[in-house]
């Protein structure tokens, strides 16, 4: 990596070292991250990232301003996008990945009877 890694490259490095994430591309440009083949969300070079959640829990990121509309499908909570402009906003979207991450994880084993 280099001496000053891109908000992408801090990203991927940070969520690519969770248990059981695959970092790989998706579309052209995108960098996805998923979890047992369910995706928790992509990048769009350092620009972007997209994710989808419950409805409930994309309303209430909504509502703290933490997401935006998706660019696909604004009407809709499931789907949401973050904009990356700054070093703390890097930090947020590895914060919403792990939102999803945490709950397929949390799913994956209510599934196992853990």
């Amino acid at each position: 990596m280099s001496e000053h890694p891109t908000a992408s490259q801090r990203i991927s490095e940070a969520v690519g070292a969770w248990p059981g994430v695959e970092v790989g591309s998706g579309d052209p440009g995108e960098t996805e991250f998923t979890i047992d083949g369910h995706e928790i969300g992509h990048l769009h070079g350092d620009r972007a990232a997209h994710f989808g959640f419950p409805k409930e829990v994309g309303a209430a990121l909504r509502e703290q301003g933490r997401v935006g509309p998706h660019p696909v499908n604004p009407r809709t909570t499931r789907w949401a996008a973050r904009r990356i402009d700054t070093d703390d906003d890097a930090r947020d979207v590895i914060e919403l990945l792990r939102l999803n991450y945490d709950r397929i994880v949390q799913q994956r084993g209510e599934q196992a009877g853990v």
